[in-house]
């Protein structure tokens, strides 16, 4: 991924508005890896990434960078959350199916790829395939002038075909069973191995072929899972998989302050969390971890952990783990400004995704600059008045005032509705003035 970090500082800025900060650290630390990787091996063995530990408040941005930034890569990319793995000896997901989850991210990656790459091959096989069921092929006896007949017919079919014209016939397909596929990342590899060995025992119990009668668009569908089967090679994506996860994989780590063990409610802690922490410590430190696909090597692997840190603070986490996240960068909490900017100036922001939803049963919706403006005053003093929990209060706002609106949508066909400040005023004042009433509605 050649992107400067000014591009995807400006890409991100889209989406999530202000929190430079943690924006320009990111685009730093995703440039570093392109540089390393266009140094010798030497070199790039010596140069270990430098792991990001975003601190905000809920709701600020944390989880919105992370997931655009999926979007945008085509690096493995998955993001986890830390609150959902155990120490080993408690019921739950141990901490190396992270990296199994990165795999199997980066092989569906390297997959989509050779696919693209091979597109011409794949169609021609649907193509034949298909048309073959449509149009049987003549007998050697054939006579010559029958040939040329056949060809003529057989052009066009495949235009046909190509068009869509056929998709409605129905057609008898014999489809080659494929192995069960087991892909629960979370499974050590052993247990992965007796799955795959199951499923190799009953694709042998039943080798005939599947024949199946589906219309011809359908069958493209299934023609091409049967084509990518048997066109690319596998064993080759697998390498090329474990390659890309160990040299450019990012893991973004979520709710890393819920394994924190804090002061305040040392006494009430899961027995698992300080266990979670030093388990992932080799992990972030670099070590080997054993896939279904084979060995992977932790070493380069970026992790970007991220954390409210409202009980806890970064301090509480063990002191070898909190030395792996060298890059510190704390989000802001989010102003009345930052709030209009984030429904008037973001790419799909909620106003334009109620706009085109609404514009579904035929009514146009408009908000006044005015409405607006006060839906981020009364979020705002909804944050802070109780819970801070940054945007996505305004999903609750946004829901409180078009509530009615939407319910009543299809009576409106044909009309253009505005949200006013009035309108805005007389849904929200009495709510969130009112502490009680805002805790529950808000």
């Amino acid at each position: 991924m050649n992107l400067t970090p000014k591009e995807i500082v400006t890409y991100l800025d889209q989406y999530v508005i202000g929190q430079n900060a943690a924006k320009k650290t990111i685009a730093l630390a995703l440039r570093t890896r392109y540089r390393r990787m266009q140094l010798d091996e030497t070199m790039q063995n010596e140069i270990m990434p430098k792991n990001i530990l975003m601190i905000g408040s809920t709701g600020v941005g944390k989880t919105e960078i992370s997931r655009r930034l999926a979007k945008m890569m085509s690096v493995p990319f998955i993001k986890v959350e830390a609150s959902k793995y155990t120490e080993v000896g408690f019921v739950g997901r141990d901490v190396e199916s992270m990296i199994r989850d990165l795999v199997v991210n980066s092989i569906s990656i390297v997959k989509a790829e050779q696919e693209e790459k091979n597109l011409s091959k794949i169609d021609n096989y649907v193509l034949n395939k298909i048309v073959e069921k449509l149009l049987p092929p003549l007998p050697e006896s054939a006579s010559e002038s029958k040939k040329d007949d056949y060809q003529y017919l057989l052009a066009s079919m495949e235009k046909k075909v190509e068009s869509g014209e056929m998709d409605d016939k129905l057609i008898e397909l014999d489809l080659a069973k494929l192995n069960i596929e087991f892909d629960d990342s979370g499974l050590p590899p052993e247990m992965a191995k007796v799955q795959e060995s199951f499923s190799k025992v009953f694709a042998s119990i039943n080798k005939e072929d599947n024949k199946k009668e589906v219309t011809v668009k359908d069958a493209k569908s299934l023609l091409r899972q049967e084509a990518a089967h048997k066109l690319l090679d596998s064993a080759s994506i697998n390498a090329e998989a474990l390659r890309r996860a160990e040299n450019g994989g990012i893991i973004f780590l979520d709710e890393i302050d819920k394994i924190a063990l804090s002061e305040k409610s040392a006494g009430r802690n899961d027995p698992s969390k300080e266990g979670v922490q030093r388990d992932l410590l080799p992990i972030v430190e670099g070590s080997s971890v054993s896939t279904k696909y084979g060995t992977i090597n932790t070493d380069h692997i970026l992790f970007i952990a991220a954390g409210a840190f409202h009980v806890s603070k970064p301090s509480d986490l063990i002191p070898e783990l909190q030395g792996r996240f060298p890059l510190r960068v704390e989000l802001e909490s989010l102003t009345e400004e930052t709030l209009y900017q984030i429904l008037t100036q973001t790419q799909n922001s909620l106003l334009k995704q109620y706009i085109a939803l609404l514009g579904v049963e035929g009514m146009e919706l408009v908000f006044e600059d005015d409405a607006v403006r006060a839906i981020a005053k009364l979020a705002h003093r909804a944050n802070e008045n109780t819970e801070d929990i940054g945007a996505r209060r305004l999903h609750t706002v946004l829901e409180n005032i078009l509530e009615e609106v939407s319910f009543d949508a299809n009576e409106h066909k044909g009309t253009t509705f505005a949200i006013t400040k009035e309108l805005v005023h007389e849904k929200l004042d009495e709510v969130v003035e009112d502490d009680d009433l805002s805790r529950y509605i808000l």
